[in-house]
């Protein structure tokens, strides 16, 4: 499956995507903009791309992909035509001209007033959902229509879906209503297809208003950003109020529902859900959801399929205590409405926090790292996840503990120098890091403290949403011998360091000019003790555990601009005498999964959400649909039971935090959800069984 290279920024709790600029410059300012891209692409990033016909041709590709991400706009005679810029654009960028993105947007004018035509058309009358017809919903497999005729046809059909959805879910609605009363007054499917392409009829026409809201500068920012991610996927165009939001989101001054999103193929994205939101006490949203709709409370929903991010951001957020309504697509295709209601973010929850685990009569510690967290270069007194750690540890030391668990699942990332620090607390003085630059030269970025915090049995938890600083602990404490890693398959693969550029520094301005943004740059690469880059590979696990979604292409190498995978010669390091045998500790948790229901539904959980991700095929046959729905649904009861015991891992705050905890309610409720959660976490009571076993 490809990944298109996403335009992820945060605001606060959500982002502003690249069409959320409110900026507006004349010609002449979007000529010199490229203009310093392209020089500060070419210039401090690690590995530029020759500006050359190969990439010109991504340039062609990817522009086209983002501009009709699922190929109802443009036809493939349009594409022929556009064909004459694809090796072309190269000369075009030396120039600061902008030919080719000007002759996309032409045809796409033109075109984009001819799919609203369709789509109303389609909807005038009632669909024949007795048709053995389907529509493939996998642009990547799809092709653009040969003609008009042809173009007009997946309108109709990619109408027909919305309408089909919308009538099993108010059919579904209304066979369960039956079922609780009598007194229910049932409509016929004739009523109920007019009232769900009413609903869609009012669907489409808010996509189209929003659709008719972009303008120019916004795709003129679109096509930036594409030149920009096609070096790799983390190099990105940030326009000032993007810059802005960016900052307040490093600085944890965060609030919202919690979750941080991207705009990829005209969808709304879940990236990651912020620790201690209201997203992630709910439990429901994940990242990798898309969001499709959003309502307030029991109103009415909203599409905000294709809606500009900045106002989809001004539907999800709300005051403190109001619901919002959000339904989303998991990646396995299922749809899921997700009840959230919104809160202020609680700082403290995206702090280092401790437990204790009762396991097999021993005390194991527990510490969850939600991110890399430090001061900001304007930011005095802000807390070092380093220096909490380091507290933590000692108040676990204190309570003589037999094993410790650092848990950085879906931590993904923050300062690299925090990491080195806190992977420092487990070792003696030595590299724990090293860092390459374009030219060559590499750094070892060392622990030079050689004091050890603790030294006792230790076992870190990983996922495939750790990412960047969590790969950097998780590899050192590996190469170094000193730490079991269990968790999924591989973490995310992120071994790049990027920099800000603010593009107003090189450049001489009048007064009250527009500013032009910044230009987030990639300028290093991370590379493991031992030599190897987490660049793509991320950080395999020593115990590798199921995951349901270990089956699903997902990760930095998913990316189809992501830098490649190298290897530089290893750091001078000394092991840490290891006295566990981690074959003999691997074969134990094997058997234990292997024997352990919940793991293997777990397992066929994966295999289910593999089949899911590939059959991207829908039937518009309401029969055929409306079974297979009802058969997902079954399956996702059935999945259930994986969480269902609620007291499996027997966890009790440390008396030393008892008396702040119950300080106030809001710490009691954050810490119950806190403890609620990890009560019945699978993965975190066989990762207490693994390091009780070790000495």
């Amino acid at each position: 499956m490809k990944r298109v290279a996403a335009f992820v920024v945060a605001i606060a709790i959500f982002s502003a995507l690249y069409f959320s600029f409110a900026f507006r410059l004349p010609a002449s300012d979007n000529r010199q903009l490229l203009s310093l891209i392209m020089g500060g692409l070419s210039a401090v990033h690690y590995s530029p791309r020759p500006v050359d016909d190969s990439f010109s041709q991504k340039i062609f590709t990817e522009f086209i992909k983002r501009v009709d991400f699922n190929k109802k706009i443009f036809t493939q005679k349009d594409i022929d035509q556009l064909s004459q810029y694809k090796n072309s654009i190269d000369n075009e960028l030396t120039d600061s001209s902008y030919e080719f993105f000007d002759a996309v947007m032409k045809i796409y004018s033109q075109r984009n007033e001819q799919a609203y035509r369709y789509s109303k058309l389609a909807l005038d009358k009632p669909f024949d959902f007795s048709a053995d017809e389907s529509i493939e919903t996998n642009s990547d497999k799809l092709s653009f229509a040969p003609d008009t005729i042809a173009l007009k046809n997946e309108w109709r059909k990619y109408m027909k879906l919305q309408v089909l959805q919308e009538l099993y879910t108010s059919s579904n609605a209304q066979e369960k209503a039956k079922a609780k009363s009598d007194t229910v007054k049932l409509k016929s499917f004739t009523q109920m297809e007019e009232l769900a392409r009413t609903k869609v009829k009012k669907n489409n026409e808010d996509f189209w208003d929003r659709v008719h809201d972009l303008e120019m500068n916004d795709w003129v920012a679109a096509y930036l950003n594409c030149i920009s991610n096609i070096e790799d996927p983390h190099t990105e165009y940030f326009a000032p109020v993007e810059k802005q939001n960016f900052d307040i989101q490093t600085s944890g001054q965060l609030e919202g529902i919690g979750a941080q999103l991207q705009q990829k193929d005209g969808e709304i994205k879940v990236s990651s859900i912020v620790a201690g939101s209201a997203s992630w006490k709910q439990g429901q949203l994940k990242a990798g959801d898309v969001i499709l709709k959003v309502a307030q409370g029991d109103k009415e929903p909203v599409s905000i399929e294709g809606m500009r991010l900045d106002k989809a951001i001004q539907l999800i957020r709300g005051k403190k205590g109001t619901e919002v309504r959000l339904t989303v697509r998991k990646p396995d295709g299922s749809l899921l409405v997700i009840p959230i209601i919104r809160d202020v973010v609680i700082l403290e929850a995206t702090f280092a926090q401790s437990l204790i685990i009762n396991s097999n009569g021993k005390k194991i510690g527990y510490i969850r790292l939600p991110e890399f967290y430090g001061p900001s270069a304007n930011q005095r007194g802000g807390r070092s996840c380093a220096d909490d750690m380091r507290k933590e540890l000692l108040k676990l030391e204190a309570e003589n503990v037999s094993g410790i668990i650092l848990d950085l699942r879906d931590n993904g990332g923050g300062l690299l120098q925090e990491a080195v620090k806190l992977g420092g607390l487990f070792i003696k003085s030595g590299p724990l890091v090293q860092v390459r630059s374009r030219s060559g030269s590499s750094n070892v970025m060392n622990d030079n403290d050689p004091d050890v915090v603790y030294s006792g049995p230790l076992t870190v938890m990983v996922n495939e949403n750790s990412a960047s600083a969590s790969e950097i602990v998780a590899a050192a404490l590996q190469d170094y011998n000193r730490g079991v890693i269990i968790g999924s398959n591989s973490t995310y693969g992120k071994g790049t360091v990027q920099n800000f550029f603010n593009l107003d520094d090189f450049v001489s301005h009048a007064q009250n000019t527009p500013s032009l943004g910044s230009l987030k740059v990639t300028i290093q690469k991370y590379y493991r003790v031992s030599g190897g880059s987490t660049q793509l590979r991320g950080v395999t696990p020593d115990i590798i555990l199921p995951d349901p979604y270990a089956q699903i292409p997902y990760g930095e190498k998913e990316d189809d601009y992501a830098l490649g995978w190298d290897e530089i010669a290893p750091a001078k390091y000394e092991q840490w005498s290891l006295t566990n045998n981690i074959f003999d500790l691997k074969s134990h948790s094997d058997k234990r999964v292997i024997s352990n229901p919940a793991f293997q539904l777990i397992q066929q959980e994966a295999d289910d959400f593999r089949q899911r991700n590939e059959n991207t095929s829908y039937s518009l046959n309401y029969k055929k649909f409306s079974a297979w729905q009802k058969e997902l649904d079954d399956r996702q009861k059935k999945y259930e039971a994986i969480t269902a015991d609620s007291s499996l891992v027997n966890v009790s705050n440390l008396p030393v935090d008892l008396s702040k905890i119950n300080s106030d309610s809001t710490a009691i409720a954050r810490n119950d959800q806190f403890t609620k959660r990890l009560k019945k976490d699978i993965y975190l009571n066989e990762a207490a069984l693994v390091v009780g076993e070790m000495k």
